[in-house]
């Protein structure tokens, strides 16, 4: 699970799931969290909820349009209602969402924690890290709008958050698991799903540990010498890739963020990225002067056949077939009720499909740029 494990483009659609096929999804993810928890136990279901292809796949299952940015957020929507229902059951909760709801994702951990006994500070802190590591440590164009944390009753947790560009009218998902995670600020992800980038700041990769190491040096300096010397940068010629950096940072409006990194005296990059208004432009101007003063450079490489089940709320492949969506879940309800009678040979007839050899290629999620 370490490691990156996909890419797909996902456009920017607009519009949202209609109530009908909502309830539908709601109703569909419930049966299929029971059936996982069953069989493979909660960290099973994080971790599949952790691999972007998979959770691509479970979209296109429950009918949403297999191409659109909107899987993510009505996919996790589905599935955070539907813990709703049965997550104190199986011992598994969701916080966030999108927009103003992903701002009470740590008030929403704080609310569920204590039923498992579960400390909820942990859980709040792999919340926010998670956030600010994709909003200011990978820049990469895409501007995070949606968050979402699932985690168990014994403490393991994973996150699926979302960014958009609206100059390229794409998205990216990023997507981490407790488990397969080794450090923070280093290669953290289980895997991101999303549009190539021409230009990508990334001071999670492997690469970038001379600047990780450097950055938090730079950021206990008095201020106003750090401001001096990013004005001396922009009277330079520098390589394109520093120009582009450079572009939009104005170096004396940065020096309120290097009193605060000044003030923190934070000693690793994992703390600084924890102080308070530390964000994308002052790690990028951070990153400038590491590499061209001290040599220590960042890193700037780039991070469906599952629709034709019950089609697509767009109507592509085909327009949702609400009979074959209600049998769906009325099978896989029987299935799990009858598996929990100690009957199971149902879900093992289930499972045996999956044995099955795929005849149908990758469905490509869209053109991909450059």
């Amino acid at each position: 699970m370490a490691g990156r494990t996909g890419t797909a483009d996902l456009p920017l659609h607009g519009g949202h799931a209609p109530r009908w096929l909502f309830s539908r999804m709601t109703a569909l993810s419930r049966e299929i969290v029971l059936a996982l928890a069953d069989e493979y136990g909660t960290a099973g279901v994080l971790a599949r909820l952790s691999d972007p292809r998979w959770f691509q796949a479970l979209g296109c299952l429950l009918g949403f349009d297999w191409h659109s940015s909107g899987l993510t957020t009505t996919t996790c929507g589905a599935l955070k209602a539907a813990l709703a229902e049965v997550g104190a059951e199986v011992g598994l909760a969701a916080a966030g969402g999108k927009g103003a709801a992903s701002r009470r994702t740590p008030a929403e951990i704080e609310a569920a924690a204590p039923r498992w006994g579960l400390e909820p500070a942990p859980l709040v802190h792999a919340s926010r890290i998670s956030a600010k590591v994709d909003s200011a440590a990978l820049q990469d164009g895409f501007e995070i709008y949606h968050h979402v944390l699932f985690f168990d009753r014994g403490g393991r947790w994973a996150v699926v958050q979302q960014g958009m560009n609206e100059g390229t009218g794409l998205a990216r998902r990023y997507h981490w698991f407790s488990e397969a995670l080794e450090s923070f600020v280093c290669e953290p992800h289980a895997g991101i799903a999303g549009a190539r980038a021409d230009l990508v700041l990334n001071l999670v990769a492997h690469e970038a540990s001379p600047a990780r190491e450097a950055i938090p040096d730079l950021a206990r300096r008095p201020p106003d010498r750090t401001v001096a010397e990013l004005v001396q940068l922009q009277g330079m010629k520098l390589p394109e890739r520093h120009a582009l950096l450079l572009s939009d940072l104005d170096p004396r409006r940065l020096r309120s963020v290097f009193l605060a990194t000044y003030a923190a005296g934070a000693e690793d990059f994992a703390a600084l990225l924890r102080t308070p208004g530390v964000g994308a432009k002052g790690l990028r101007a951070l990153a400038l002067l590491a590499e061209l003063l001290y040599g220590a450079p960042a890193s700037f490489r780039d991070p469906a056949r599952f629709a034709y089940a019950h089609g697509g709320k767009d109507g592509t492949p085909y327009p949702v077939d609400r009979e074959a969506y209600d049998r769906t879940i009325a099978v896989l309800r029987r299935a799990v009720l009858r598996a929990r009678l100690g009957r199971t040979e149902e879900l093992r007839a289930l499972k045996r499909l999956s044995a099955f050899p795929a005849t149908t290629p990758p469905l490509e999620t869209g053109p991909r740029p450059g």
